[in-house]
């Protein structure tokens, strides 16, 4: 199941090979995993792509510039891929509960979770990088509160909530959850994945009840 970003990463840096900026943003993922924001420089980033710093200074301007291109790349593959699968009309509910968290496996492998981590805490004192990743939870955002008006439309009300306010836990868990589980606060005794999957299965149970 862990193909996910990773593969499709690499199956867009084997299209555009010749893209210095792909190679860029691929090696400015790297660095990020292993150094964290703190330690990615553009001369670290230049070495593991193999050139020159003036290429990241030519395409993205600056540290900063590069690390919100890098973002945003990642981000906007993800969000298509999420949409995708919350407009099928094939899948139940409870089934696209069970890709959105087999999406959060792939997401923490691929790296996206640590990049989306890293630049919440950076954009507390930056306001490029606090706006960059507001827009990004904005989209991710709408594509729940989509799903949620779509049940809520067949369902009726879902009990006191409004569906924003739906959208909006749903969103915190996952966000609040990833933040956890990079801890390694996920164990037999705090069972973040587990919980989160559970929550599904409440859903498909909630699916083979006749409607009044």
């Amino acid at each position: 199941m862990i193909a996910g970003f990773g593969g499709l990463i690499m199956d867009v840096i084997t299209q555009h090979r010749r893209d210095p900026k792909i190679d860029l943003l691929d090696a400015a993922r790297r660095v990020l995993l292993a150094e964290g924001y703190a330690g990615l420089s553009t001369r670290a980033v230049a070495a593991e792509a193999g050139t020159q710093m003036s290429q990241i200074r030519y395409h993205f301007g600056s540290k900063e510039g590069l690390v919100l291109a890098l973002f945003e790349y990642m981000n906007d593959t993800l969000v298509a891929r999420q949409a995708e699968t919350f407009n099928r009309p094939d899948l139940r509910i409870s089934q696209k509960w069970a890709r959105a968290c087999d999406y959060l496996e792939e997401d923490l492998a691929s790296g996206y979770v640590r990049v989306l981590q890293e630049l919440t805490a950076v954009g507390w004192s930056n306001p490029a990088v606090g706006d960059a990743v507001r827009r990004a939870i904005a989209q991710w955002q709408a594509l729940i509160l989509e799903l949620v008006r779509d049940v809520e439309g067949r369902t009726g009300p879902l009990g006191p909530f409004r569906a924003e306010e739906i959208a909006t836990l749903i969103g915190a868990a996952f966000i609040g959850l990833e933040s956890l589980i990079l801890l390694g606060f996920d164990d037999a005794q705090h069972p973040m994945r587990a919980a989160l999957r559970r929550v599904g299965d409440l859903i498909a149970l909630a699916e083979t009840q006749p409607e009044d």
